[in-house]
């Protein structure tokens, strides 16, 4: 669905800390994505496609901070994040990285609002799953 939320982002100074403070406190389970240096973080049921079983909810993803990307961050869904990039910085926006892709899965992007938050974009590939929004290695930097 083109502008809801789909995935969320923590970033962590010490990754194996905060994968052991997230799973003893809230169970998550925590799936590594070694070729990316990024964890997936499952916070609810899913079903056989990764997707959420539960209405409303998502699951979200832990990498290293550093760069821009220094506080947790949602992920907006979109038809076209070129198209939407364009149109937030005419809006007073900002690009902080610009359309990268994520494996076969889709793109993603980040930018700055207007009140300096970073706020990440998702344009899901042909037959990809938006709850499958994943950020790679050094964005940001």
């Amino acid at each position: 669905m083109a502008g809801g939320v789909v995935h969320f982002e923590i970033p962590a100074d010490d990754e194996s800390r905060a994968r052991e403070f997230y799973s003893s406190a809230f169970g998550w389970k925590i799936s590594p994505v070694p070729e990316m240096s990024y964890v997936m973080l499952m916070t609810t049921p899913s079903d056989e496609t990764g997707m959420p079983s539960v209405p409303g909810s998502i699951n979200g993803g832990m990498f290293r901070r550093e760069g821009h990307l220094t506080s947790p961050l949602v992920t907006v869904d979109v038809d076209d994040i070129d198209a939407s990039l364009e149109k937030i910085n005419a809006l007073g926006g900002s690009t902080v990285q610009p359309r990268q892709e994520v494996g076969t899965m889709g793109w993603a992007a980040y930018f700055r609002d207007t009140e300096g938050n970073i706020i990440g974009l998702w344009q899901t590939a042909p037959g990809g799953d938006a709850g499958s929004a994943a950020s790679g290695d050094d964005i940001g930097a």
